[in-house]
């Protein structure tokens, strides 16, 4: 019983408790249910073996127990935003969880800067957000790049810098949570910082898993592929930057074609950087590496919280790889960088 309770638990908490009910409201509800079913089991199967002052006791604490429980399940959206105050500052807006991760936007409206944050991480800071989009997506755009393919950038921002090219016929933006691209179409703040890239019709959102979709995709179909992806420190990031994922790329990429990885901070985490550098070279890929000085305003890409900091670092590391030696440059007939 013990183990198919383990089971059934670990199945329910993940798939329907914390998607329907949240972390808070979910454990709680697993705390009754774990007291309840303890004190029938007890009062039932082992009822003469209890004294009747045991029993009462019993009866007792298990009610003062299920009372507790009940009182904070009441309370847990107090305690959530006493919690996401706590972490994310006075000015949380929107806290939703999507299915695949939480996401918290604070500020974006009435002049206030918008930040993004994904599982407790800061992804995107209004104030800062345009040097690293900037930088990831210019350099790529050199040359022809009428098909692009964007991999994650589910805030449109991305997708924002690449529209700035009037020559672009179709992006795919493929995004694992379509919550997240949802957000960035309807949310005020975050559509005003993308400046409504989602409707734009040559844009298209795929919600996939990138692995899957590159499998499956034709060869030589994209002229630029980008590579937003969550920073190489997170664990659950890892296999985006593997081998066999480079080698998906190559094979999408037609000739001539580019790909822009960001990679990492180079200063603080250097060799996480190089051995990008060195997986895109052994899949059959030129590389040229580039960095763009960052400021203190507490935006990276990267594991800010996990690291137990929220500054920023001192740069942010890109890759620009080809089957041909890529030359960094910027297109001449492009709109400047901001």
């Amino acid at each position: 019983a013990d183990y198919v309770g383990a089971l059934v638990g670990g199945l329910a908490f993940p798939f329907v408790l914390l998607p329907f009910l949240g972390q808070l409201t979910g454990a709680l509800l697993t705390g009754t249910v774990n007291a309840a079913v303890g004190a029938a089991l007890v009062l039932g199967l082992f009822r003469r073996d209890l004294t009747r002052r045991a029993r009462r006791l019993l009866v007792t604490a298990n009610v003062v127990v299920l009372a507790l429980l009940t009182s904070a399940t009441v309370l847990a959206d107090d305690f959530e935003r006493a919690a996401r105050h706590a972490v994310y500052g006075q000015d949380v807006r929107v806290a939703v969880q999507t299915g695949v991760q939480e996401v918290v936007l604070t500020g974006g409206t009435d002049g206030r800067t918008l930040h993004l944050f994904l599982d407790g991480r800061l992804r995107v800071s209004g104030s800062d957000e345009r040097r690293y989009h900037e930088a990831l997506v210019q350099p790529a755009m050199t040359g022809r790049h009428a098909r692009v393919l964007i991999l994650g950038g589910g805030d449109g921002l991305a997708a924002r810098e690449v529209l700035r090219h009037p020559d672009v016929r179709r992006v795919d933006v493929v995004e694992l949570d379509p919550g997240l691209a949802r957000l960035a179409r309807h949310d005020p703040g975050l559509s005003a910082l993308n400046e409504h890239a989602y409707g734009d019709p040559r844009v298209h959102v795929i919600a996939a898993d990138a692995f899957r979709r590159l499998r499956s995709t034709p060869t030589e179909t994209y002229d630029v592929v980008i590579s937003d992806l969550p920073d190489p420190g997170i664990t659950a990031s890892t296999k985006l930057y593997s081998l066999e994922f480079y080698g998906l790329l190559r094979r999408v990429l037609a000739p001539g074609g580019r790909l822009v990885v960001h990679a990492g901070p180079v200063s603080a985490r250097p060799r996480a950087f190089w051995t990008v550098d060195a997986t895109l070279r052994a899949a059959g890929l030129r590389t040229v590496a580039y960095r763009v000085g960052g400021r203190d305003t507490g935006f990276t890409a990267g594991p800010d919280r996990a690291a137990g900091t929220s500054r920023a670092p001192r740069d942010r590391g890109f890759l620009l790889a080809a089957r041909t030696p890529p030359g960094l440059r910027l297109d001449p007939a492009a709109p400047r960088p901001l």
